[in-house]
């Protein structure tokens, strides 16, 4: 990658990364009741997964995608499960009673599940890292390394979204604020949900 396009790739990574969705939406829920250290390291979690996925998409998994209806519809159903399960913890949570902050595994078992189970995950990397390709030559080593950059960058985006929440979570937050943030967060993934049931395979 020349300097050029390195200096387009980071802010570019950086929206794309800050931008809301699944992700960020449960980082900032779970920093209100977590707080910043346990959310910043569920956040790994989160990473863990796009790792994964930097490794697949770099031996093809998009092809894959592309090309099966069925790994596509399978993987796209689970996200939408998942999401849908996340809608109805939220909204059926009580906030009558102090509830004890969740632990760091539950958090990083959350950001791990709802980022490998979007398929739209694996399209932003095989829609935008392959547009900082150059040439035909270590295509396995370009991509690699481009995923790893917008991993960090990630990792940096998801913290804003923890900083945001535990700035609101420092408040003394009543039953009532609770069960507003709560139902929120409840409406928002389930929507995140419904989006996700209407993606389509791209030709």
């Amino acid at each position: 990658m020349t300097l050029d396009q390195l200096l387009v790739f980071l802010p570019a990574a950086l929206l794309l990364g800050a931008s809301p969705g699944a992700n960020n939406l449960l980082a900032f829920i779970s920093a209100t009741r977590a707080g910043w250290r346990k959310t910043a390291k569920g956040i790994l979690g989160r990473l863990a997964a796009w790792a994964v996925l930097v490794v697949l998409v770099s031996l093809g998994l998009d092809a894959l995608l592309r090309t099966s209806e069925i790994a596509f519809v399978a993987l796209k159903w689970v996200g939408v499960a998942y999401l849908a399960y996340l809608a109805w913890q939220f909204w059926g949570a009580d906030v009558t009673a102090e509830v004890d902050p969740p632990e760091v595994s539950t958090l990083m078992r959350r950001e791990f599940l709802t980022l490998l189970g979007n398929p739209k995950a694996y399209l932003l990397l095989t829609a935008f890292l392959p547009q900082f390709v150059t040439g035909d030559t270590a295509l396995f080593q370009q991509l690699f390394a481009l995923g790893t950059l917008y991993l960090l960058v990630e990792g940096m985006a998801a913290l804003l979204w923890v900083t945001a929440g535990t700035l609101v979570g420092a408040h003394a937050l009543t039953p009532l604020r609770r069960r507003l943030i709560n139902r929120a967060a409840a409406g928002l993934m389930g929507t995140a949900a419904l989006l996700l049931a209407r993606t389509e395979r791209s030709p």
